[in-house]
């Protein structure tokens, strides 16, 4: 019997970051989705003109009995950068924040220790700027955002922006990526 755990993860555009967790091991599903805001249901639009409150959100559940919760956090930390505040590269606004929202008291504290090692081990030469929340609201993306590297590897921002974030990622993860 699997020992399924959900963890809700912003750190910018959420293609890539589904793209990448849906290729681990003990993952079972990364959905992309919203989260953090004050709209009821909101559409990619609405979070997208930055009025909604939300961010872009990967909700990753997994199976903590082959990966735990502080591994999500790992590849999670590798795959963005948390000290730009409301943005990744080129994605400017609070959508595209970096944030952790925690759905138990044992999340929030994994992810603020790993924070404090991040910060304490000095791996980015700037301040971590990324926040710890419970974990308010969810709502899974439309339809066309799943899987949507996978699904549209033409598109100019998969080309340019995704594929080598998960190279990268393919790389230095390799150990924890799936067989089949």
């Amino acid at each position: 019997m699997a020992n399924l755990q959900v963890a809700t993860l912003a750190g910018g555009c959420f293609w890539c970051i589904e793209s990448a967790f849906n290729t681990v091991e003990g993952v079972v599903k990364a959905l992309s989705g919203y989260a953090g805001g004050e709209k009821n249901d909101p559409t990619y639009e609405e979070v997208c003109s930055g009025n909604t409150g939300h961010a872009e959100v990967v909700q990753v559940t997994f199976d903590a009995d082959i990966i735990s919760y502080r591994e999500i956090l790992e590849i999670f930390f590798a795959l963005h950068d948390p000290t730009q505040l409301n943005r990744q590269g080129n994605d400017i606004g609070t959508q595209y924040r970096s944030e952790v929202f925690y759905h138990d008291e044992a999340q929030k504290a994994e992810a603020l220790a790993i924070i404090d090692e991040i910060v304490n081990e000095e791996i980015w030469p700037n301040p971590v700027v990324t926040k710890v929340t419970e974990i308010n609201n969810y709502y899974e993306a439309e339809t066309y955002h799943q899987d949507y590297f996978k699904n549209n590897p033409q598109n100019q921002y998969c080309s340019m922006v995704v594929a080598p974030k998960l190279a990268k990622f393919r790389k230095t993860f390799a150990s924890r990526l799936r067989k089949d």
